[in-house]
């Protein structure tokens, strides 16, 4: 009887220690022990460690714990994986709109220097512009006053007059239409050659009185009549403005003024007007 119990008690020890390594195995990640021993037996058919209820909960106890402490270091590498992808892309968000601001500082410079060159650009050619019109003008002034050299100077016969008879009018002091152009003044104003030349007659001429011709570089004569005195002689060399004689009321006429004709190659009389404004003189 003594032997039973002994033989009861030492079953009860290992059972006990079966289920205390069941659950240590368990707590290491074992999820079946087994045991076999000459002493202990073999195990069952199914291989059940044969744990008590207070064993099984610390098994169960030991595998919550186990999966919880495997769900929260599996939370602190999520959020630690969160946290670096989060720097990275707070780094890569940095990196962009540094390389976005580097680009717009490169367009904004790009722009200055491109608006800097077109002003520029706009300058030379406004210089270069005016510079070309002071240029032209300078040149037509310089012809215009080596034209002006070249040409031959030309001056109105008389001062102070007011015309009284024009070319080809008709009238009764004179026996066909008119030949010139009637500068009347007061008497003694003095009557002058147009242009240059030389007299080539200063005489009494009838009904035109005292009247004097001058011949000019083109071969152009110029008369000058009803002088009341002469100033020149033949063969005087005359400028233009140069005195020849004044005013008067010698030969056919009414009142003191001069006769004025105009005679191309010493020939038949032309209308003086058109010739004196050829030459830039408005009577």
């Amino acid at each position: 009887m003594a032997k039973h119990r002994s033989s009861r008690r030492n079953a009860n020890r290992r059972t006990q220690l079966i289920g205390l390594t069941a659950a240590l195995a368990a707590a290491a990640g074992t999820t079946t022990v087994g045991l076999s021993s000459s002493a202990t037996g073999p195990a069952n058919a199914s291989g059940s460690t044969g744990l008590n209820p207070s064993q099984a909960d610390a098994l169960t106890a030991a595998r919550i714990d186990r999966r919880d402490l495997g769900s929260r270091d599996a939370s602190r590498i999520d959020l630690s994986l969160a946290a670096t992808r989060k720097a990275a892309a707070e780094t890569a968000a940095k990196q962009r709109a540094a390389r976005l601001a580097a680009n717009a500082t490169l367009t904004q410079r790009r722009s200055l220097a491109l608006a800097a060159a077109k002003a520029a650009a706009a300058k030379k050619a406004a210089a270069n512009a005016k510079a070309l019109a002071a240029a032209k003008k300078e040149a037509l002034a310089k012809a215009a006053a080596l034209k002006a050299a070249a040409a031959p100077k030309v001056v109105l016969p008389t001062t102070g007059y007011h015309l009284t008879a024009r070319f080809n009018q008709a009238g009764g002091r004179w026996a066909h239409n008119h030949t010139g152009l009637d500068f009347a003044a007061p008497m003694g104003t003095p009557v002058r050659s147009v242009m240059a030349g030389e007299v080539i007659q200063a005489d009494f001429e009838g009904a035109y009185g005292r009247q004097v011709k001058v011949r000019h570089a083109d071969g152009t004569v110029t008369s000058y009549s009803h002088m009341s005195e002469f100033d020149v002689s033949v063969g005087d060399s005359v400028e233009a403005g140069t005195m020849v004689g004044r005013i008067g009321m010698t030969g056919n006429t009414t009142g003191p003024h001069v006769h004025f004709e105009v005679l191309p190659d010493g020939g038949s009389p032309i209308d003086p007007e058109p010739w004196l404004r050829k030459h830039g003189l408005n009577p």
